[in-house]
C-alpha cells in the first residue's frame, strides 16, 4: 500500500463507498473535507498528520467565514456543526489508516467541537394547514405543488428522497419503499389526502418522463433535458406557498419533515417508530423532537396539576 497521502485518501474514499456502503454525496463531501485539510496542512504522508497540525487546522476552520447569498449581510464564522464535518471526515480517515496498519495520528486524539442544543424550526398546526391548502388551482403546476406538499407531510421524506421518486408510484397501496441516506431502504406511508393529490396531478400530466415530480413549463424546449425537479426547486416551491399562506417564518421541506415527526409524537407515537419512519440511523437524532413534546407536557402539568377547586 502506498503511503502517499492522496493515494491513501483515494483508497479510503473507495473503501467507504464500496465496503461501508456510503452514498455518493457522502463520499463527495468526505473528499472535499479531506482535500481542504491536506491543502492546509501540506501533508505528504500520514506521519505529517500531527496533533499540532490538526490544532492549527481547527483554529483556521474556526476563523473561516461562511458564504452568504446577500453580500450586504456581514459573513458569519463557520458554524461549529460545519467545522465538525471536517473533523468527522478526518477522524474516519485516521481510523481507516490505523485499521490498515499505517502509522499516523490516533483518531482518538480528535475531539469534536461542542455544539449548542439543536434548534428545530416549527410551524403551528394552523400554519401547516394553511400551507397544505395554499395551492388552489386546477392547472398542472398547482396540482403538482399540492401533491408535493401533501406527500412531504404524509411521509416525512427528505427533499432529496422526494425528488428521486418515480412516476410509477402505486396509489392503490398505502405504503411505498424509499431509498434514503446510505442507500438504506425504508417504508413510508401515504395518507388519503396525499394519494388523492398525487393521482390528480398524474392524471393531468401528458409528458412521458419517469420522474414523479417534473418541471411543468418548457417541455418542448427541454425534450433532451432532465425534467425531474431538483431539491432546490422544491425548496423554492415550499417557500412560495409559505409566503402565500401568510407564514412569516422561514419554511423549508425540512420544516415539513419536522412537522411530520412532531405530529406523530403529539398523537402518542413512540420514539423508536418515529425513528424508523424518518430513516434516522441513530435514535439520538430522533430525540431532538422530545424537547418539543416535553414542553407541551410541561404546559399540561401547569394547566391541570394541583388546581384548587
Amino acid at each position: 500500500m502506498s503511503h502517499n497521502i492522496n493515494a491513501l485518501k483515494q483508497q479510503f474514499l473507495e473503501y467507504i463507498e464500496i465496503e461501508k456502503g456510503r452514498g455518493v454525496k457522502t463520499v463527495e463531501n468526505y473528499d472535499h473535507y479531506l482535500k481542504r485539510f491536506i491543502s492546509f496542512s501540506k501533508a505528504k504522508s500520514p506521519a505529517d498528520i500531527t496533533e499540532s497540525v490538526v490544532r492549527d487546522f481547527r483554529l483556521w476552520l474556526n476563523r473561516q467565514s461562511s458564504t452568504r447569498e446577500n453580500k450586504r449581510i456581514p459573513a458569519a464564522t463557520l458554524k461549529k456543526k460545519t467545522q465538525n464535518y471536517y473533523l468527522i471526515a478526518l477522524r474516519a480517515f485516521l481510523k481507516y489508516m490505523a485499521k490498515k496498519g499505517v502509522k499516523s495520528l490516533s483518531p482518538e486524539q480528535i475531539e469534536l467541537a461542542k455544539v449548542g442544543e439543536r434548534h428545530i424550526d416549527l410551524i403551528s398546526t394552523d400554519e401547516l394547514s394553511r400551507l397544505l391548502d395554499a395551492p388552489t388551482g386546477s392547472d398542472l403546476k398547482s396540482l403538482r405543488d399540492r401533491a408535493i406538499l401533501q406527500l412531504l407531510f404524509s411521509t416525512g421524506l427528505r427533499v432529496s428522497e422526494l425528488c428521486s421518486l418515480s412516476s410509477d408510484i402505486d396509489l392503490h397501496a398505502d405504503e411505498m419503499s424509499v431509498r434514503g441516506k446510505g442507500d438504506k431502504v425504508r417504508v413510508v406511508f401515504l395518507s388519503d389526502e396525499a394519494k388523492k393529490a398525487v393521482k390528480e396531478y398524474l392524471d393531468k400530466r401528458t409528458d412521458t418522463d419517469d420522474s414523479l415530480f417534473v418541471k411543468v413549463t418548457g417541455h418542448e424546449k427541454a425534450e433532451k433535458e432532465e425534467l425531474r425537479l431538483t431539491p432546490r426547486s422544491v425548496e423554492r416551491i415550499v417557500k412560495h406557498y409559505a409566503i402565500k399562506a401568510g407564514i412569516s417564518k422561514k419554511v423549508t421541506p425540512h420544516v415539513i419533515r419536522h412537522s411530520f415527526a412532531t405530529d406523530l409524537l403529539r398523537n402518542g407515537a413512540d420514539l423508536r417508530s418515529v425513528q424508523m419512519l424518518l430513516g434516522h440511523a441513530n435514535i439520538g437524532t430522533t430525540q431532538i423532537y422530545t424537547h418539543i413534546t416535553d414542553s407541551e407536557l410541561r404546559n399540561v402539568h401547569k394547566k391541570f396539576h394541583n388546581k384548587k377547586k
